[in-house]
């Protein structure tokens, strides 16, 4: 099949392009599938399209308050990273509230004047006030240990049964998401890895002679590979890799 559209059928395409069936590629599938299980795993780390940004619910649990974090393999395993957290907890309208009073106020005020320049800058204003006394609570998060803590006082800040929105990239699953398979950097790179392992196998037999004075050259594919390898990072990271975001727990 031309176009892969699933592990298998990438495997197949990697090795006809490194000249399979006519050369034989000494390469056991088991080694196949770690080098298509690293390439995913550089594809979603690195590549724009190996993510999707999301916006995941949870209800707070004791658990949660107690901890001073949320398990996310609870929320949703795929996690690389976290941007935003915010907390949905519904409060009671304050009739003296000064964003009711301003809405009440200035808003329909300019809305009858035909003109919302009072009630935008005094909206910006209030938000401004807001940054300086409450602001944005800091979060983190590690992929490893897959916790998202917040620094805030959980018992204070949040009940039992409240809900939070997070805002987090997550890995695409290449088996939901067969297109993944037949992106053009990962086909390479796959490749690339496929004729790297098979190089290194080769190398083993460095100086071996065969039957009418042939000889294995292992090295040579081998240092091939690696420079293969190391132009396709460099793409990818030069160009697909997503811009660092300084607020990322």
């Amino acid at each position: 099949m031309a176009t892969p559209t699933s592990r298998q059928t990438l495997k197949e395409y990697s090795l006809r392009r490194l000249g399979h069936p006519v050369i034989e590629i000494n390469i056991d599938d088991s080694q196949m599938e770690d080098n298509l299980d690293d390439a995913i795993q550089f594809f979603q780390e690195y590549h724009f399209d190996g993510v999707l940004q999301v916006y995941l619910k949870h209800q707070v649990t004791s658990s949660d308050i107690t901890n001073g974090y949320i398990d996310m393999d609870a929320v949703d395993s795929n996690v690389v990273s976290v941007t935003k957290l915010f907390n949905l907890a519904v409060n009671s309208v304050n009739l003296f509230d000064v964003s009711y009073q301003l809405a009440l106020n200035d808003f329909f005020g300019s809305f009858t004047s035909g003109t919302l320049t009072n009630y935008t800058l005094n909206k910006q204003h209030l938000d401004m006030l807001e940054d300086i006394l409450d602001p944005e609570k800091n979060i983190r998060f590690n992929k490893v240990q897959n916790r998202l803590y917040g620094d805030f006082n959980w018992s204070d800040d949040l009940d039992s049964g409240d809900y939070l929105i997070i805002e987090a990239y997550s890995k695409l699953d290449p088996e939901t998401y067969t297109e993944i398979y037949n992106d053009r950097l990962l086909k390479k790179y796959t490749t690339a890895l496929f004729k790297r392992t098979w190089g290194s196998n080769l190398s083993k037999f460095e100086g071996v002679q065969l039957p009418g004075g042939i000889q294995f050259n292992g090295q040579r594919i081998l240092d091939e590979a690696r420079e293969e390898i190391q132009k396709i990072e460099e793409e990818v990271q030069e160009t697909y890799e997503l811009p660092p975001d300084f607020s990322v727990g």
